[in-house]
């Protein structure tokens, strides 16, 4: 009996938990866990190209899309960091909202 009790609160916590999220994100869990799977993708592609700035980028996912941020040194790194996130897959758009660094 305890058991069963136990179960129940442990699945009963587990259901808020979920629509909590859903509530404050207006995303559902597994839309949530999707998004997080697409962002270590593309950070792992990214950090996979031999550009060494392409690892300073900042990457956020908001259902399958991804937001690109931070400072490159060129158009060229610019445009390829944007490639790369395209082709993972579950990405829905890129938005690349990189900035040229100034020169030195």
């Amino acid at each position: 009996m305890r058991v069963a009790l136990w179960s129940l609160t442990i699945c009963a916590a587990l259901v808020l938990a979920t629509a909590g999220c859903h509530a404050t994100s207006g995303k559902t869990a597994g839309e949530s866990v999707d998004d997080v799977t697409i962002t270590t993708k593309v950070k792992s592609k990214l950090a996979g190209e031999r550009f060494s700035t392409l690892t300073k980028i900042d990457v956020d996912t908001n259902r399958g899309t991804v937001y690109l941020t931070g400072n490159v040194p060129d158009e060229n790194t610019r445009q390829r960091a944007a490639v790369l996130a395209g082709e993972v897959s579950g990405v829905k758009e890129v938005v690349n909202n990189l900035k040229l660094e100034a020169p030195r």
